[in-house]
């Protein structure tokens, strides 16, 4: 019995044993949960460190880390020291004895904070320092641009204060008083409850409800609140010049004369407060200082708010457009020197060409006008010039120009780069993903210019591409961009990350390569030998990658090997905008052969929201076109912007990744400011290369985003800008009418000769009729490079591109020569609309597309015709030639050759020798001109002699595989049956008696 009472005490033991054990399960779960964020952040950390080394940035990636962590660190211990001090303080100046009229419930919770008092105390610090620090974080541009600051060397009107000052140190400042009232706010909360608790305010009783050491500190605690806030009333008088208004962003007559006055008021007043709060240390009496908070907050609603209403309302509205005159100046002046629009050539220009004009004087002017629309043609590179599914190009392919045979010719072209989604589901496991489907391969470019002259079918004339034995239906000119590096393993659709790298000398190449098309060998094996990669050879490399990409098999696969480097981050502008963080990188990076490499060039501009009293805008709306897809804007919280420069040109080797960043604008203060945050980041504007600079163009969206802000700002006049009579708008795009037209590139000659240029024009807002055609000089090696050129049009009623393009579609022979194609299976495609000024008129073209399918796998669009019109005279085409001898009257009149396997492409269906036939008997079919000397039956004879050859066409395609080509025999097959059977049936009718006849 005895041994029985003696074990009885060890009995609980068991669930004492198994608390501990699930406290020790608990504490072990969150120190690995604690251990596994912390195991990725540092992850986070050493493999953008491995990057940024790589790239040859380490600098950025240091200075980029340490202003953060020290803005962190700062901003954190402070807020966190201000509470610790404020919660310390209220607890050591408690009341010593317990007084009554205490609250019995407090009691308890102060009974059960003592305790741990301490570890609450830190505890609240830490979290509201890491809120803080956090914070503080994003402000590292702010930081580092205040730091580092260049003057513009410009005063704004109101203020007499450097612009630099508005767009460097007032933000700065702003955080850092915003932070103090938040400082302040936060501390505030805390000693409440700190005294509350402990009975230095007591809610219950009537009299002395705070204790003395209370109200000293909180009235110090509002005190530097309010004078927080005197200094925000100061810094809010420096922000009227970048508020919006309903007419423009700026200074404006309400602002000067209300709420400037009104925020130097308030400023006093907030100081007056702050000091009433202070004194209150020794007075210990609540009145003044309440007295004052009120003052200030019922200031803050009659002279901010009300009384600029009543301004606005009495005295502005009456005479606003005397009241505004000298602001509606300054925001004009500020807008066009902030979007570099104050430089602007304007001439007037007739558009209307000159009467008896022929084709033969104006076609000369034409020869690089391009025919080919960059948009349309995307499905037909794809098709001819894609030996496999896993090679893709891009949706909208880029114009660029090429020395070719001693003459700049305007080319379209797009990388050929790896779409890893072509290949089949069950051949995407991630060895072949991420270790042999690594890289694309060349570069398909074609005339823009040119067709095909030999067929007349529309076939686009390659300037490179796959060597011409191994398709009919490609004229390559080869090596016209000459010799260069082909792989591209950085690009705008390359893979996530690929891993390359053999495992030692004499093993097998495991890289995908471009089929060899021109023997029998097939696929060709490589590896990446470029300088570029992350050294992935390590364990510890491996394992960091693994817990970057999730994947376990860097650690598992025997292609993650010693030698092993590892490519990833690998778009264009993806590399420019971790490289230079501070730049707004353009959307369209397009690809260049220079120097015996591809190089993707991109764009990189320095934009701001701070510019005093110039107009902010939405940067998405004001590039936004039917070509826009997405913006990439990156620098500023909203997209908004009110200056603008093309500040850096970058380059990015597509073969190892290499990003190089050449300075443009060299005057920009802006771009002055973050060479010295990131010294020789940014290499000098001499560094540019001869043959880099040929290639390098005016920036699309900078001149986007100029031309929104010409379409008001043209206007330089005050007055007639407030009546708004001469507000212009972009057309939409006559093909997409829910979004604006593109600009294009192309060759114009607007009075200084023929230059390259990037081109748009404007309509009267609300209206269909022309109103100006503006261009960029785009040539780089121009001394006029940059330079914007507006024609404003001094004929009335010249139509812009939507009358125009409605004006087509409904002439009679653009009808008659595509009845076929509209009542066919595959209706025609129309492209781009050009505008292009010739001889004091505007010349408008818009190529026209047939689908040619032999199947949904292989469909793509072939030029078919040109429509151009020129003053009032409309023509169609096989070619730009024909259409203007058919717009200009050079030939009879009659419409082309509807059939769109016949013609040829010199002649546009046998328009060339003048002799063409009646456009109803689908006159000018065959080679050479038919119809015009010809019988009926001699017609109709030709036309199934045709057929037969088609025909036979079509079986030969069928029996070499050829599917596309087959159905491209049969369509014309069929159109010559059709054409002959419709003018049997007409020479019947002609032959029978008319009524009343025998």
């Amino acid at each position: 019995m005895s041994e029985l009472f003696d074990e009885e005490p060890d009995q609980p033991t068991p669930a004492r044993s198994g608390g501990g054990r699930g406290r020790a399960l608990v504490i072990t779960v969150a120190v690995l949960i604690v251990g596994f964020f912390l195991l990725t952040a540092f992850a986070s950390v050493y493999t953008d460190r491995m990057w940024y080394r790589d790239v040859g940035y380490g600098q950025v990636f240091s200075t980029l880390l340490w202003t953060r962590v020290g803005l962190f660190l700062v901003f954190g211990a402070l807020m966190g020291a201000a509470v610790a001090v404020a919660m310390y303080v209220a607890y050591r100046f408690r009341p010593m004895f317990r007084i009554a009229g205490g609250d019995a419930s407090v009691e308890r919770y102060r009974d059960a904070v003592t305790p741990v008092r301490g570890w609450l105390l830190a505890g609240v610090s830490i979290v509201v320092g890491l809120f803080a620090g956090t914070s503080a974080l994003g402000q590292w541009r702010t930081y580092l641009m205040w730091r580092n600051a260049e003057p513009f060397g410009t005063d704004d009107p109101y203020f007499g204060r450097d612009i630099g000052f508005y767009i460097f140190q007032l933000p700065w400042w702003h955080f850092v008083v915003d932070f103090v009232m938040a400082v302040a706010i936060v501390a505030l909360i805390a000693t409440v409850l700190v005294h509350y608790l402990y009975g230095g305010i007591r809610l219950q009783v009537r009299n002395d409800r705070l204790s003395g050491a209370a109200q000293v500190q909180i009235s110090v605690i509002l005190g530097t609140f309010v004078l927080a806030k005197a200094a925000d009333y100061y810094l809010d008088r420096y922000d009227l010049v970048t508020d919006d208004h309903s007419l423009f962003t700026g200074m404006n007559y309400t602002a000067e004369n209300a709420v400037l006055p009104a925020r130097n008021i308030l400023l006093g007043v907030a100081l007056i407060c702050a000091i009433l709060f202070f004194l209150n240390i020794w007075r210990r009496s609540w009145q003044l200082p309440s007295v004052g908070l009120a003052l200030l907050a019922l200031s803050s609603i009659l002279l901010g708010m009300i009384w600029p209403a009543i301004v606005q309302s009495f005295q502005v509205k009456p005479s606003e457009a005397d009241k505004e005159a000298s602001y509606i100046q300054a925001n004009i002046d500020a807008t066009r020197d902030a979007y570099d629009v104050s430089d602007v050539e304007i001439e007037s220009y007739s558009g209307a060409p000159p009467d008896g004009a022929s084709a033969e004087e104006v076609l000369p002017q034409l020869d690089k006008t391009p025919v080919v629309d960059s948009k349309q043609v995307r499905d037909t590179f794809e098709q001819l010039q894609q030996p496999r599914v896993y090679y893709s190009v891009g949706s909208v392919l880029d114009v660029d120009r090429y020395t070719i045979d001693g003459e700049d010719q305007p080319l379209v072209l797009g990388a050929r780069e790896m779409d890893q989604s072509g290949l089949n589901p069950s051949d995407q496991n991630w060895s072949n993903l991420h270790t042999v489907y690594t890289h694309g391969e060349g570069v398909i470019a074609a005339y823009a210019n040119q067709v095909s002259a030999e067929e007349g079918d529309g076939r686009m004339v390659w300037a490179e591409g796959i060597s011409s034995d191994t398709t009919d239906d490609a004229i390559v000119s080869e090596n016209a961009l000459g010799e260069f590096e082909e792989r591209i393993y950085f690009g705008e659709s390359s893979p996530s990350y690929s891993i390359v790298g053999k495992s030692s000398e004499g093993a097998d190449d495991v890289e995908l390569g471009l089929a060899d098309t021109d023997t029998d060998e097939g696929d060709t094996r490589t590896t990446y030998d470029g300088e570029s990669g992350v050294d992935v050879g390590s364990t510890f490399s491996q394992l960091m990658y693994a817990i970057k990409f999730g994947e376990p098999n860097f650690l598992l696969s025997g292609r993650v090997n010693g030698n092993s480097r590892l490519l990833y981050d690998r778009d264009p502008v993806t590399r420019v905008e971790k490289v230079a963080p501070w730049l707004t990188v353009d959307s369209d990076p397009y690809p260049a052969v220079v120097d015996g490499k591809i190089q993707w060039i991109v764009d990189g501009y320095t934009t701001t929201d701070r510019y005093p009293n110039s107009q902010r805008e939405s940067f998405e709306s004001m590039i936004e076109d039917s070509l826009q897809e997405d913006t990439g804007l990156q620098t500023i919280p909203t997209d908004e912007i009110n200056y603008m420069r093309s500040a850096v040109k970058a380059t990015v080797d597509a073969y190892d990744g290499t990003v190089t960043l050449y300075e443009w604008d060299e005057e920009d203060p802006i771009l002055q400011t973050w060479m010295k945050v990131f010294p020789d980041t940014v290499q000098p504007k001499s560094e540019i290369s001869e043959e880099l600079r040929d290639h390098l163009r005016y920036p699309e969206d900078l001149f986007k985003v100029q031309r929104y802000q010409l379409a008001s700002y043209h206007v330089t006049g005050a007055g007639e800008f407030y009546q708004g009579s001469d507000r212009w708008e972009v057309p939409q795009d006559p093909n997409a009418t829910t979004s604006f037209q593109p600009p294009y590139r192309m060759f114009t000659d607007v009075g200084d000769g023929e230059e390259w240029s990037l081109t748009s024009v404007f309509v009267p807002r609300g209206k269909g009729n022309l109103a100006s055609f503006v261009s960029a000089n785009s040539d780089a090696n121009s001394s006029d490079f940059g330079q914007l050129k507006l024609l404003e049009m001094t004929t009335t009623g010249v139509n812009g591109p939507g009358l125009i393009a409605n004006e087509m579609s409904n002439n009679d022979d653009v009808r008659a020569a595509l009845r076929p194609y509209e009542q066919s299976s595959n209706p025609p495609v129309y492209g781009n609309v050009l505008t292009v000024p010739v001889d004091d008129g505007l010349m408008y073209l818009q190529p026209v597309y047939a689908v040619r399918s032999g199947g949904t796998t292989s469909s793509f669009r072939i030029l078919q015709f040109v429509i151009v019109s020129y003053g009032e005279q409309v023509g169609i085409g096989r070619n730009l030639s024909l259409a203007m001898d058919a717009a200009l009257g050079d030939g009879d009149g009659s419409s082309p050759d509807p059939d769109p396997g016949s013609g040829d492409g010199d002649q546009g269906g046998g328009q060339g020798d003048g002799d063409q036939g009646d456009g109803d008997q689908g006159g000018g079919q065959g080679d050479g001109g038919q119809g015009g000397n010809q019988t009926v039956e001699e017609q109709i004879d030709q036309l199934l002699a045709e057929a037969n050859d088609a025909f036979d066409a079509a079986e030969q395609a069928q029996a070499d595989g050829d599917t596309v080509e087959w159905a491209r025999q049969v369509e014309i097959a069929q159109d010559k049956v059709q054409q002959a059977a419709e003018l049997a049936g007409k020479q019947e009718e002609s032959t029978e008696p008319a009524e009343g006849e025998e």
